[in-house]
């Protein structure tokens, strides 16, 4: 799957095996893809060791809140109506224009 956001392309993970789950973004560096969990309304940045962008949605991917640049050991508590978060390299979104598809 391929997320366009502001005309810019980004690899996108579907992320649905538990060790995946569990792992995420953590402990990783230069950061050039994007990871989707579904079923997923909160998340942590623990042991992190770069800030993220993070995009949650509902189950039709209408954007629901975004997070810029979450710093690590950060965390977001549950949401209501999200169903899948998405996270992205640091400041990757810039604008408010964007679209999931």
């Amino acid at each position: 799957m391929k997320l366009k956001i502001d005309q810019n392309k980004i690899k996108v993970y579907y992320v649905d095996k538990f060790y995946n789950r569990f792992i995420g973004l953590m402990f990783k560096k230069n950061i050039d893809y994007c990871l989707c969990f579904p079923k997923c309304n909160s998340i942590h940045t623990f042991f992190m060791l770069e800030s993220i962008d993070v995009i949650m949605t509902d189950k039709d991917n209408n954007i629901l809140y975004t997070y810029k640049n979450l710093k690590p050991w950060k965390v977001i508590l549950p949401k209501r109506n999200v169903y899948y978060t998405y996270e992205f390299p640091n400041n990757y979104i810039e604008k408010n224009d964007y679209q999931i598809q």
